[in-house]
């Protein structure tokens, strides 16, 4: 989980880049402590699934709305849950 609280912009920027950015997407893939921090999150470790899997960027561009609204301020490992 993130440690505090994401914001609505922080949320929208990563839902955004996971959409657009094959590089960005191999970083969450790959290392998603480090992806995140990036924008400012802190993520623990140990909450990171150890098989992870994204949505392809057309799925996820059409869930961002919803994504969104269902994850409001609180970000987990969202990003590998939306399939």
């Amino acid at each position: 989980m993130i440690k505090g609280n994401a914001t609505p912009q922080q949320i929208e920027a990563i839902l955004d880049r996971l959409a657009s950015d094959d590089a960005f997407r191999e970083q969450m893939l790959g290392d998603p402590v480090a992806a995140l921090k990036g924008y400012g999150l802190e993520v623990d470790p140990a909450q990171v699934p150890a098989v992870r899997k994204l949505p392809s960027k057309d799925d996820l561009a059409s869930m961002r709305e919803i994504a969104r609204d269902r994850v409001g301020d609180k970000l987990g490992m969202i990003f590998f849950l939306l399939r």
